[in-house]
């Protein structure tokens, strides 16, 4: 069964210049504002890659719940950071670090599910640039 999700955005004026903004179906964001300013400097808003991060810091955490899951493990708590680096116009790398309550797992093993769920989450799969996965147990 596939599942279709859906987001829109509009853009007006000059790349630099113009402002935009996001809809996603769920209307979590509903006309997010984002600008050159909010992607490129400090200013308000959102940016694509911001958007990046937040869909691969989601996904990974997700994935490793279910890799956890199968391997025995109900964690009380994962919490991950991604941090994408946004280089001469290209995505190049994910950064994800991830911190976990998971009883009885040992750091090893931990470990070796950090990096099934970074290869095997579906927006590592989508991704073209590198990605390094790190865990740490709280």
């Amino acid at each position: 069964m596939a599942i279709k999700r859906n987001a829109t955005a509009v853009w007006e004026g000059s790349g630099k210049d113009g402002t935009g903004h996001v809809t996603t179906q769920s209307t979590t964001l509903h006309n997010t504002q984002y600008s050159y300013k909010s992607r490129f400097e400090e200013g308000v808003g959102t940016n694509p890659e911001e958007l990046v991060a937040a869909a691969h810091s989601g996904c990974f955490t997700m994935k490793l719940s279910f890799v956890l899951g199968e391997a025995g493990f109900t964690p009380e708590k994962l919490e991950t950071t991604c941090v994408i680096t946004f280089d001469n116009g290209a995505i190049t790398r994910s950064d994800l670090k991830v911190t976990g309550t998971v009883p009885g797992i040992s750091a090893d093993k931990f470990e070796e599910c950090v990096k099934n769920a970074e290869q095997n989450c579906p927006i590592s799969k989508l991704l073209n640039c590198e990605i390094n996965a790190e865990g740490s147990l709280a």
